[in-house]
């Protein structure tokens, strides 16, 4: 034995094999844009310009509004929509995501800053190693295939962080709005709220009256000219009438230009301090960022008849973080918004990300000082704006009516955002969404059927009374892992109580995900069938099912004359001859059966 492990499992290509099997990281794909420029036609080549240019005019404003809601130099806001959008046309399949900062993780980096209670300078410092956190967690995952975790998360998580998100962006602006001064703002929205209200008194009513101006211009301009960069074109008549506000003598605050000089790839400092207090949260929006792209681009995929491959956008959102970390960006999600934006501008390629991040950059070199005469009030009414449409009636009212599982996942992450940091409102959210799924999965299911007078299989629906059986097959269904299996047991046990069975046959087709902990469970029910004198047989065991029978050594116990391998040619002939061998254990044959399925 010791030489054949020598030879066969202790070399050291036969145990890298084991441990990194070939296929490991074949699912990733690189630099998938090239392939798809092979089959490119010019006129492929006007539908991503023109998507590249407006999705430009959108991430502009938008990467500058987030900049300025964590606190950073608006640079930061236009390297990450820039570096984020171009990395992602390498390595996305889907010609239609839009990368770059978000709503949803960027409020919950400005949650996790103020927590931490990080200075401007420290922010400048936390950014990349947040960054560079995310893509580890981001590209790890994609690796190992995790990607389809999003589907035991609930939808209904989603939901509840998104419109706690609103809640705390529409607060955090909304004193900025009212022209409120405040050193040190809370980190909750009740807090901030509440800060708020004690400062009422120091509204500025020109601050107040300018954001009421660039609110109507948005709605005119939203209302009659959809087609049109609406939110560009909002800054543009907003500064104008701050500058003229300036000119009569009000006080109004203006934006700082933006400085694109000076850019150069730096690696995050290597802090481990820094990277203990953050790996929480980064943790968190690493989650956030999957459930982001999965429910935004599943919809534009499904509409283009394209596939959807979660680990391979899984891996590009990795790919963007850490272009992002090591050139002063902002952590990246993918953006609803913009993504809706190409789809419906024409995009045909990843080529039209690359236009959209290089028009970022064409607008921040040649356009970047006239964001000094932006007033800072337009840019926070149109975050409030953003605020305000994150929130969505119809989802909220679908997610409260729909399950009371789905009120509840969606109540705890929208009440813990409003009173705790946003990561461990996310946290909360997904405990609970996944406790709820397996509560579910771990439910095996049992429909009592028997014979009627004219001997035809009949749903029992007299649960006070039983026929005298000598055989009762019981089919299971469902899920045997260790969060089933006490369940499972003590269905079982039940059945086997009637001091009328004989003989019980485990129907195992549609019993699936066995571990240790089900197998425990059924050698005690094995023993227990022994003390009572009675038989337990086993049908239509899979050939997985068969593997951890063997493996386990539970095979013995069962013997394998009371064990029937699944036909699956001949669905019943499994249950067939298990029954004709309870026949022949009892000695004679039994008509009257009981079946639970």
């Amino acid at each position: 034995m010791r030489q054949f492990l020598n030879k066969n499992f202790l070399s050291k290509r036969n145990l890298y094999a084991w441990i990194m099997p070939k296929d490991t990281f074949a699912h990733i794909q690189y630099f998938l844009l090239p392939r798809s420029l092979k089959s490119y036609k010019w006129r492929d080549l006007l539908g991503d310009l023109n998507a590249g240019l407006n999705s430009a005019l959108l991430a502009f404003p938008q990467g500058i509004a987030y900049a300025l809601i964590l606190g950073v130099p608006l640079v930061f806001g236009l390297y990450s929509s820039a570096i984020a959008a171009i990395l992602g046309a390498f390595f996305s399949k889907c010609p239609y995501v839009a990368l770059g900062p978000t709503n949803a993780t960027t409020v919950m980096v400005m949650s996790t800053f103020a927590l931490l209670e990080r200075t401007p300078d420290e922010r400048l410092i936390a950014l990349p190693i947040l960054g560079l956190m995310i893509a580890i967690f981001l590209m790890a995952g994609s690796y190992l295939r995790l990607g389809n975790i999003v589907q035991y998360v609930s939808r209904s998580v989603m939901t509840g962080y998104v419109t706690a998100s609103a809640a705390l962006i529409l607060a955090n602006q909304g004193w900025k709005v009212l022209g409120i001064s405040m050193e040190k703002p809370a980190i909750t929205f009740y807090k901030i709220v509440y800060q708020t209200v004690l400062h009422i008194h120091e509204v500025h009513f020109p601050t107040i009256g300018l954001a009421a101006g660039t609110l109507g211009l948005y709605w005119l301009l939203n209302r009659f000219f959809q087609t049109l960069p609406n939110i560009a074109l909002t800054l543009v008549g907003s500064s104008l009438g701050g500058w003229l506000m300036i000119k009569l003598g009000w006080d109004i605050p203006l934006l700082g230009p933006i400085q694109v000089g000076h850019w150069a790839i730096h690696w995050p400092p290597f802090a481990p301090e820094e990277y203990m207090r953050l790996g929480s949260s980064a943790l968190a929006i690493s989650l956030l960022c999957l459930m982001e792209s999965a429910s935004s681009v599943k919809s534009l995929v499904a509409k283009a008849g394209q596939k959807f491959d979660i680990n391979q956008e899984m891996f590009s959102l990795g790919a963007a973080n850490l272009g992002c970390a090591v050139s002063g960006g902002i952590p990246c999600s993918t953006s609803p918004s913009r993504s809706n934006l190409s789809f419906r501008s024409g995009a045909k390629t990843g080529l039209n990300n690359i236009f959209c991040g290089l028009f970022c950059l064409l607008i921040g070199v040649q356009l970047g000082f006239l964001t000094a005469h932006i007033p800072s009030v337009t840019l926070s009414t149109l975050i409030l704006i953003v605020g305000f449409a994150m929130i969505q009636p119809h989802a909220i009212r679908l997610v409260m009516r729909s399950t009371p599982g789905d009120a509840l996942v969606f109540l705890t992450t929208f009440l813990a955002g409003l009173i705790l940091p946003l990561d461990t409102a996310v946290y909360a959210g997904v405990i609970v969404s996944i406790a709820l799924f397996l509560r579910k999965a771990s439910t095996p299911q049992m429909v009592e059927y028997t014979f009627d007078e004219m001997g035809q299989l009949t749903q029992r629906l007299d649960k006070t009374t039983r026929s005298d059986i000598g055989i009762s097959i019981v089919h299971l269904e469902g899920n045997l892992f260790f969060g089933a299996a006490d369940l499972f047991h003590e269905q079982i046990r039940r059945v086997c109580e009637d001091k009328n069975l004989k003989i019980v046959i485990l129907k195992m087709r549609n019993a699936y995900h066995l571990d240790a902990t089900s197998v425990l469970a059924l050698q005690e029910l094995i023993n227990y069938m022994q003390d009572e004198n009675r038989v337990l047989l086993f049908s239509e065991v899979r050939r997985d099912t068969l593997q951890v029978f063997k493996r386990s050594g539970l095979l013995q116990s069962i013997g394998t004359n009371r064990l029937f391998i699944d036909n699956k040619f001949n669905p019943t002939l499994s249950t067939a001859r298990a029954l004709r061998r309870a026949q022949e254990i009892l000695g004679n044959p039994v008509t009257r059966i009981s079946i639970y399925t």
